[in-house]
C-alpha cells in the first residue's frame, strides 16, 4: 500500500539558500530510493512550505526516512533551518485519478 508524507515547514530567517542547496540534495536522494513515486513542494503566500511525497509501501518510506544522509539534514534542518515543521505520513486507503477525459 503506498504511503504518503505531508511535510508543512517555515524556515528561519536568512537561511533560504542553505536550505535550497540541502533540499535539492534530499531530493535528488529520494529519486534515488527503491520504491520512490514522486515529490512534489509548494510555497504559499505567507511563506509556509508543503512537500508530498510518496513512496510504494512502508519498507521504501521507512528506509528513505532512515538513510544516514537524511537524518543528518532532518538534524541540520532541526538546528539550523527551520523555524517551525509538521510531518504527517499515512497509509493511502484507495486512489483514483482523471485525466484525457477518463476517471482511471
Amino acid at each position: 500500500m503506498p504511503i504518503l508524507t505531508v511535510f508543512r515547514s517555515r524556515l528561519k530567517p536568512g537561511v533560504k539558500t542553505e536550505y535550497d542547496v540541502l533540499a535539492d540534495e534530499m531530493s535528488m536522494l529520494a529519486e534515488a530510493m527503491p520504491g520512490f513515486v514522486s515529490e512534489k513542494t509548494f510555497t504559499s503566500a505567507d511563506g509556509e512550505r508543503v512537500t508530498i511525497v510518496i513512496f510504494d509501501d512502508r519498507n521504501s518510506h521507512l528506509a528513505w526516512r532512515d538513510h544516514p544522509r537524511h537524518r543528518s539534514a532532518q538534524e541540520a534542518g532541526r538546528t539550523l533551518l527551520y523555524a517551525e515543521y509538521h510531518v504527517y505520513s499515512a497509509e493511502v486507503d484507495y486512489e483514483y485519478s482523471f485525466f484525457d477525459g477518463v476517471v482511471h
